[in-house]
């Protein structure tokens, strides 16, 4: 008999290593089918909040933010971007790709819980920012993502439209930054255990066959 385990998955829709989290978490899953049955809900954590409209460009903000030299900041989007295929991810990411706020897809993942394709339109969030080089602030796009993931378009509109989820989504924040939660991705197994960044599908799935193991 599975081993049911709730996982809370702490992300943000413009983090590259949280499509690469989720995409090594699925697969070791997949590999788990028949040990563990997972619950997953995904919650929101924004890496820039103040960013403005439009965006900035990737390379600059990282160089700024990090205080690394631009040659370094594509070699490392380079390394994340063999990674992500790993996992099923394409990033068609390079020297013009931007970074923009997410608050938006956050508040429509909210609208997203407990439909059941939550999941499924995190992974298209992650298709528009990361594969589809688009603004996950562009509503026409939010919606469209949420209709690929099965969701109904005319409803993730009025979503958009209004001002619905917004607070939700800021306790959500502050609930797990109250709870030591300052980079991401974050998942936490059953209110207990933490495994942080994004990793591979072997250690996921070690960690995972642990925790059920110990019941």
């Amino acid at each position: 008999m599975s081993k049911k385990l709730k996982i809370d998955f702490v992300s943000d829709i413009a983090c590259p290593w949280c499509a690469i989290g989720l995409g090594g978490l699925e697969r070791a899953l997949e590999r788990l089918d028949g040990v563990v049955d997972a619950d997953i809900a995904f919650h929101p954590f924004e890496l820039n909040p103040s960013m403005r409209a439009g965006g900035e460009n990737t390379v600059e903000h990282i160089v700024a933010k990090y205080g690394i030299p631009a040659d370094e900041a594509r070699m490392n989007r380079e390394r994340i971007k063999e990674r992500a295929a790993t996992v099923g991810f394409t990033f068609n990411t390079s020297d013009d790709t931007r970074i923009y706020n997410t608050f938006d897809a956050h508040r429509l993942m909210a609208w997203a819980a407990g439909t059941g394709r939550q999941q499924a339109l995190k992974r298209q969030l992650f298709i528009l920012n990361f594969t589809d080089q688009t603004d996950p602030g562009d509503h026409d796009a939010l919606v469209a993502a949420a209709e690929k993931a099965g969701l109904d378009p005319v409803e993730a509109r009025a979503v958009l439209a209004s001002d619905r989820y917004g607070d939700d989504v800021r306790r959500s924040e502050a609930l797990w930054q109250s709870r030591g939660i300052t980079g991401v991705p974050a998942v936490i197994v059953n209110d207990r255990y933490l495994i942080s960044g994004g990793q591979p599908p072997e250690e996921f799935e070690r960690q995972l066959r642990k925790i059920a193991a110990e019941g």
